[in-house]
């Protein structure tokens, strides 16, 4: 079955968006403290499965759990997977941190397609999302195709889109 992938790093959101696109409440584990996600999930759907990677960059972790972590993801993506889409978590209200723009390169050279949803935009005022996309699409400028979607798991702006590309995505798979 195709593979539908969300990866960020720790404390973006990602259980919260899982949660919302399913229309669940608690499917995917949503902790107060970051870095708790240390196994790769998988929810098991009648067209696809949802793949919940571990967060990465949390800095409150060991340097042997951020190895496990990195060996686990590594591992994960040199096997033989049908992966139909990864939706790349980034928070809207940020630049990509070091981590995320290593993720989204590993993504874009190795032709994986992706989107990059940007969490937490409810957070921020009408003027500032607009600066904040003008922004973001110089700082990924080395990536001139990605689709970006700004979302929030709080009001539900957003994920409806993106429900439709995965949804998409699932049914270009099989």
């Amino acid at each position: 079955m195709p593979e539908i992938i969300f990866s960020g790093k720790s404390n973006v959101g990602k259980s919260s968006l899982i949660n919302k696109i399913l229309y669940r409440k608690s499917i995917a584990r949503v902790s107060s403290q970051p870095g708790k996600t240390a196994t790769i999930n998988f929810f098991s759907l009648k067209e696809a499965y949802l793949v919940d990677l571990p967060g990465y960059g949390y800095a409150k972790v060991s340097q042997a759990e951020k190895q496990r972590w990195s060996e686990l993801m590594e591992g994960y993506f040199a096997q033989d997977r049908n992966i139909a889409l990864v939706v790349q978590i980034c928070d809207m209200r940020h630049p990509p941190t070091k981590d995320d723009m290593t993720m989204i390169d590993f993504l874009y050279q190795n032709n994986y397609p992706f989107i990059i949803a940007l969490t937490k935009m409810d957070k921020l005022k009408k003027s500032q999302q607009a600066k904040r996309m003008e922004e973001l699409k110089e700082e990924l400028a080395d990536y001139p195709d990605i689709k970006l979607y700004p979302c929030s798991s709080n009001d539900g702006t957003g994920i409806d889109e993106i429900r439709k590309v995965i949804e998409q995505s699932a049914e270009g798979s099989k």
